[in-house]
C-alpha cells in the first residue's frame, strides 16, 4: 500500500482535530503521522496527516465536506518539502559517549541533555533520514523515543496558503472566503 500525505487547512477551533481524525477512521484508514499547528494566517491552522492506502481520494471528498476544513489537497505525487523530529534518550554510560556525539555530528543532531548514564538527543530531518538515525543508535540502547508526525510543504510557487482568509462571525453572518 501506499502512504499519502494530504496536507488540509482548518479552522483554529476546537474540536476541529477530534472531527478530521474521526472522518478518517470512520473510513478505514490508519493514521500513520498527523501534525497540526498555526499557518500563516490567523484563524487558521495547517494539518498534515499520512495515511497508507491505494487511494484516498474519498478522504479528501469527505473532508471538503467538514465546515471547518478551509482546503484539503493530497501531495503525495507533488515535489514536496518534507521534515520530521525526533528526541531519543541514550543508554551513554561516559564509555560510549564520544561514539554517540560522532553519530549525532554526522546526522545533524545535537545532544540536548546529558545524565549519568544517558543522553537526550534531537534530530530533525526527512522521514528517511529520521529512520536512518535511529537505527543507527538503536544498537546504544534506546531508553526512550519520541517522534513528531511529518510535516510537508509543495515545493515551488504552487503553495497551500489560505490566502485572504475571513474567518466567520460567531453568528454565522459570515462565510470562510478564499481570493
Amino acid at each position: 500500500m501506499k502512504k499519502h500525505t494530504i496536507v488540509a487547512l482548518v479552522q483554529d477551533r476546537p474540536g476541529v482535530l477530534s472531527r478530521v481524525t474521526g472522518l478518517v477512521r470512520r473510513r478505514g484508514y490508519n493514521i500513520e503521522s498527523l501534525a497540526v499547528g498555526h499557518s500563516e494566517t490567523p484563524g487558521v491552522s495547517r494539518l498534515t496527516l499520512v495515511v497508507e492506502s491505494e487511494d484516498v481520494e474519498q478522504v479528501v471528498k469527505q473532508l471538503y465536506r467538514l465546515i471547518e476544513v478551509i482546503k484539503v489537497s493530497d501531495v503525495t505525487d507533488d515535489p514536496t518539502v518534507e521534515s520530521e523530529m525526533t528526541m531519543i534518550k541514550l543508554h551513554a554510560p561516559p564509555a560510549v559517549r564520544h561514539e554517540i556525539i560522532s553519530m549525532c555530528s554526522v546526522f545533524g543532531a545535537r545532544i540536548v541533555d546529558v545524565g549519568s548514564n544517558t543522553m537526550i538527543v534531537e534530530m530533525t530531518g526527512t522521514p528517511g533520514k529520521v529512520e536512518n538515525f535511529i537505527e543507527v543508535v538503536r544498537p546504544y540502547g534506546i531508553k526512550e523515543m519520541m517522534r513528531t508526525g511529518r510535516i510537508a510543504m509543495v515545493r515551488g510557487a504552487r503553495g497551500h496558503n489560505a490566502g485572504e482568509y475571513v474567518e466567520p462571525a460567531t453568528n454565522g453572518a459570515s462565510v470562510p472566503v478564499l481570493n
